[in-house]
């Protein structure tokens, strides 16, 4: 697993620890790598989250040139952070007149930006789960023979599946993300749910 490199402790870093691309300063610097190390441990790419982030910190458009010379980044390399950043909906692209060059911005309402990042990957991935294991559960139930306890545990791990995929598509309509019935899923005690797929 991916871990954070660093912010906070005892002891400061040294110079050498966090280098300072570009005119970026230092606590700009820190923010940026500090974007970028969470992204990261998403599972996205750094890079993207330290374009993001210092759009998000500038609070005005900028162009592919800029971000380049702040982030120390290559011009093929920007470009396609660029394009994979407007793609999730977090960075748009702006034109300020009389301005004939492309500028990028950041996408500001954080809980809008997470809201279509969860649609984008997350809810996908785990409706393909949960269609594999419904799939799964049918394939015992046909195959006859299979133990009762197992058909069980089966049938809990597509519930779980069901109860996040309701939570990610709640939390996609209200920004507001319930895990009672994810947490319920794995009781012992809890009722098989004998409820088909949709």
């Amino acid at each position: 697993m991916k871990g954070y490199l660093w912010t906070g402790g005892v002891t400061p870093p040294g110079p050498e620890a966090l280098p300072e691309p570009g005119r970026l300063q230092r606590w700009e610097t820190m923010a940026v790598e500090a974007v970028g190390n969470v992204i990261e441990f998403w599972g996205f790419k750094r890079n993207q989250g330290r374009v993001w982030g210092l759009l998000y910190l500038r609070g005005e458009p900028l162009t592919a040139g800029e971000i380049e010379r702040e982030l120390d980044l290559s011009k093929g390399g920007v470009s396609m952070l660029l394009r994979d950043l407007e793609r999730w909906g977090v960075v748009q692209r702006v034109r300020l007149p009389p301005d004939t060059v492309w500028r990028y911005s950041a996408e500001t309402d954080l809980v809008r930006m997470v809201t279509h990042v969860i649609e984008e990957r997350e809810a996908g991935f785990v409706s393909r789960i949960r269609a594999d294991l419904s799939e799964a559960r049918r394939l015992a139930q046909e195959a006859g023979g299979v133990d009762t306890e197992r058909l069980q545990r089966l049938e809990k791990m597509a519930t779980l599946a069901e109860h996040v995929e309701k939570a990610i598509r709640l939390f996609i309509k209200t920004a507001r993300l319930d895990v009672g019935g994810v947490l319920s899923a794995f009781r012992d005690d809890a009722e098989p749910s004998r409820k088909k797929a949709r």
